[in-house]
Parts: structure tokens; C-alpha cells; sequence
């Protein structure tokens, strides 16, 4: 028990906040859910998505939070020793195995996308979106992803920023940075949707975002809202039960979880009031896809007076997001060869940081050299799927639901429900709460991974 007790805390309720918000806010809130609300038509799909993640992103949060926290230690070591005190099987540690599996080949390939945030920052510093058409936008970002080089580069460069920063340890490194960059985050948001305001079509962009229009909204975007609920709070890869290690007992974990999931939300909802007025004002469309921040947007800058500045602060926006994310995602790693392998912080970082960083090099090559190999060809699920391709189809419609399923099943059929009660402290709303992650968050997930898998 002794290395449970002198496992490391955060400073402060408001300390954890700033670094699950942190790592729940990131590249998914900033540049898939402007592009897949585009796609969906707007109002009626972000109905759809707030619904989601009241239902099954928030109960999902609040049991890996807790599971991490009455463990206090590494997600595997955690769900050892918590089915041993359930009197349940030893398997049940696979959860934690599973979250860090997910979460090391996430950010394999999440370190080359944050990668091309950082080299956009010095795309729009250096001016060359301005007057730019599409053909020279999109050679841009084309000659970008067909050169191995500056994507190995720029992906050398954001995971060196997220190793050094966990290899400080929770206090030094992750704290301190977490508190600067996330009010630096926020910061920057509200100064580009006041950009949006002074020089889009801010109206039609609010209309867009919240007037609901039920006929655009098909069962795939359905599906879509409920998928991207569950992936956008960073849960299913073991990062809220390793966060949750850190947490004190005073702090209450269904109140801290619901803040961060007010806080996620926010964060979508004001990207997309920064970038929907500037697509309406340029004539552009708001369902361009993928290609909506790193193609349409600067196109939009290009055309717009302050254009050179605010391109410059959206990316290092996207670029402070994507590295808060990729902090909490290398963290579960880190923390299990600390605690399992008895390597010391730093030398842990660099060593997992080294590994993942290699791995990553299969996604850089998927953009050019490995274009068109398709290891995997011969199983119906990787038809045509590079090994990027590959990844990204593992832990989004494979691990991650399976994790999430996992952890409300232990937590809401397998553990003590007096001692769950005891330790949420919901008080009146606890029957609903109960109920929920008993039966309609587990059902959510199915339908999203089955429809996923179809």
C-alpha cells in the first residue's frame, strides 16, 4: 500500500479541472466538430450531440474518474487492485491495458496532425495565405503531407514539447504548463470570436450553430453526435483514470466532471462561432469536411483584413489544444512505466515518447511514400486502409468503445453500488444516475460501435 500513498496529487480541484479540460479540449473540438457539425447541418446536430453527452460521455467520465481515483495508480494497476478488493476476476485489468495500448497509438498519430497546426502557424505568419486562391491553398497543404521530411520534422517537434513537459512529473511540468496554456487557450478564442463578430457574417454563423433544422439531420448524423460525445472527453483510454490517480479525496468527482464536460462543450461551441462566420462571409461551405480548417479557413484569412495576425493566432490556438491533449494522452504511458517498471519519470518520457514517435512514422509515410499500401487488405474491416488509416480505425470504432463499455460495466455491475454511492456523492440525483450507467450509456455505446463495425 505504501506506493499508493505516496502516489503524487494535483494541487488543487481547480488544478485537475485545467488538465482534464486540457485534455479533453483538442483537436476534436476545434477542428472536427466545427467540420462535422457543417456536414450535418448545423442546430439540429449540436442538439443531438449536447443530449449525447449528458447521456453517455458524462456518466462514462465520472466512473473513470473514479475508478482512477479509489485505484491510485497506474489504469492497469488500478483495475488489479480494485476487482481484487470486488472479489472480481484479475481480467478486469485489461481495461487499463487496453487505455494504454489506445492511448500510445493515438498519439502516434495525433502528434503528426498537431504537427501540421505548428507548421500552419508559420504558413499564416509568414503571409502566405494572404490573397491566396484555393489551387494555392490547397498546394499548401498538399505539398505539406507529400513531404516526409517537414512532417517528420514538425511531428519531432510537438512530441519533443509533450515530453518535456511530462517528463517534469505532475507539479513541475504538467500543472505549470496546463496553467498557462489553457487560460492562453481560452484567451485566444474569444479574441477570434470577436474577429468572427467584427468581420463575418456573425448572424448566419449563430443561426447556423443553434437554430435547429430537424430535416438536415439524418440517422448517420445521429450517430455521428453520439460517437464524437463519447470521444471528445478523452475517456476510454485509460487519461481520466490516470488523472483521476492524481485527484484528492475532498474534490467532488461527479461536480469536477460535469465542469469539464460545461467546459469541453464550450470550447466546441465558440470554435465554431470563430470559424462559421468567416466560411459565410467568404462564400464558403461550412460542410468542406476535414479540409475546413487546414484548407477553407486560411482561405478565408487570406481574404481578410488583420488576416496575417489572426491566421497566426487560430493555429497557435489549435496548435495549444492539440498539445494540452497530447500531454494527458502520453501521461497513462509514462505512469505505468514509473509505477510498473520502477524507470524513473523522465527517462520514462523520453523512452515511450521515443517509441511512440516511431511509430508515428508509419502515419507520416500513410500521407505520401505508403499512399497506396494497404497492409492490412486482406481483413474486410482494413479494405484500402493505410497503416494511418489503420490506427485511427483501431481506437475510434474498436478500442475506445470498448474501453468506455468496459469501465461502465465494472463500475455499474461489478462494484459495490453502497461504495460507488459513497464515493460520488450524488445525493438525490443518484438513482438516475445509477440507472443511466447501467443501462442507457452502455446501450449508446453499442449502437455507435455496432454501427461503427457495419
Amino acid at each position: 500500500m505504501s506506493e499508493i500513498k505516496q502516489h503524487p496529487q494535483w494541487s488543487s480541484r481547480f488544478a485537475f479541472i485545467l488538465a482534464a479540460t486540457g485534455s479533453a479540449v483538442g483537436l476534436g473540438n476545434i477542428w472536427k466538430f466545427p467540420y462535422i457539425t457543417g456536414e450535418n447541418g448545423g442546430g439540429a446536430f449540436v442538439l443531438v450531440y449536447l443530449a449525447c453527452i449528458a447521456l453517455i460521455g458524462l456518466p462514462v467520465m465520472i466512473a473513470e474518474v473514479m475508478l482512477g481515483r479509489r485505484g491510485r495508480q497506474n489504469p492497469m494497476s488500478s483495475m488489479q487492485t480494485l476487482a481484487q478488493q470486488e472479489g472480481r476476476s484479475s481480467a478486469w485489468s485489461l481495461i487499463g491495458s487496453v487505455g494504454i495500448v489506445t492511448a500510445f497509438i493515438i498519439l502516434s498519430f495525433y502528434s503528426v496532425i498537431g504537427g501540421w497546426a505548428l507548421s500552419y502557424i508559420v504558413e499564416g505568419a509568414s503571409s502566405q495565405f494572404v490573397n491566396a486562391d484555393t489551387e494555392t491553398v490547397g498546394n499548401l497543404f498538399s505539398n505539406l503531407l507529400s513531404s516526409p521530411l517537414q512532417l517528420i520534422l514538425w511531428h519531432s517537434v510537438f512530441m519533443l514539447i509533450v515530453v518535456s513537459i511530462v517528463g517534469k512529473g505532475i507539479k513541475s511540468g504538467m500543472e505549470k504548463s496546463i496553467n498557462l496554456l489553457m487560460p492562453l487557450l481560452f484567451i485566444l478564442l474569444l479574441i477570434l470570436v470577436g474577429y468572427a463578430w467584427a468581420q463575418g457574417e456573425f448572424s448566419q454563423g449563430v443561426s447556423f450553430l443553434f437554430a435547429p433544422d430537424f430535416s438536415k439531420l439524418t440517422t448517420e448524423g445521429v450517430l455521428a453526435a453520439m460517437g464524437h460525445a463519447f470521444f471528445t472527453l478523452s475517456i476510454g483510454m485509460g487519461v481520466m483514470m490516470a488523472y483521476g490517480s492524481y485527484l484528492p479525496d475532498s474534490v467532488s468527482i461527479a461536480k469536477t466532471a460535469m465542469t469539464i464536460s460545461i467546459l469541453d462543450t464550450l470550447v466546441a461551441l465558440l470554435a465554431g462561432l470563430a470559424i462559421f462566420p468567416l466560411v459565410f462571409a467568404n462564400g464558403l461551405e461550412p460542410s468542406a469536411g476535414p479540409g475546413l480548417i487546414f484548407q477553407t479557413l486560411p482561405l478565408a484569412f487570406g481574404q481578410m483584413s488583420g488576416g496575417v495576425l489572426f491566421a497566426t493566432l487560430f493555429f497557435a490556438l489549435l496548435s495549444i489544444a492539440a498539445i494540452t491533449s497530447g500531454i494527458s494522452v502520453l501521461e497513462p504511458v509514462v505512469e505505468l512505466m514509473e509505477e510498473k517498471l520502477s524507470i524513473q519519470r523522465q527517462l520514462g518520457a523520453w523512452i515511450s515518447g521515443g517509441l511512440i514517435w516511431f511509430l508515428g512514422l508509419a502515419t507520416v509515410f500513410s500521407f505520401n511514400a505508403w499512399s497506396s499500401w494497404y497492409p492490412l487488405d486482406f481483413i474486410p474491416w482494413f479494405q484500402e486502409k493505410t497503416p494511418f488509416d489503420i490506427f485511427d480505425f483501431l481506437v475510434t470504432n474498436l478500442l475506445m468503445p470498448l474501453g468506455g463499455l468496459a469501465i461502465v460495466i465494472f463500475a455499474g455491475w461489478k462494484m459495490n453500488q453502497a461504495k460507488l454511492q459513497q464515493e460520488l456523492e450524488l445525493g438525490t440525483l443518484w438513482p438516475a444516475f445509477y440507472s443511466g450507467l447501467r443501462y442507457i450509456t452502455p446501450v449508446g455505446i453499442l449502437i455507435v460501435f455496432i454501427y461503427n463495425l457495419l
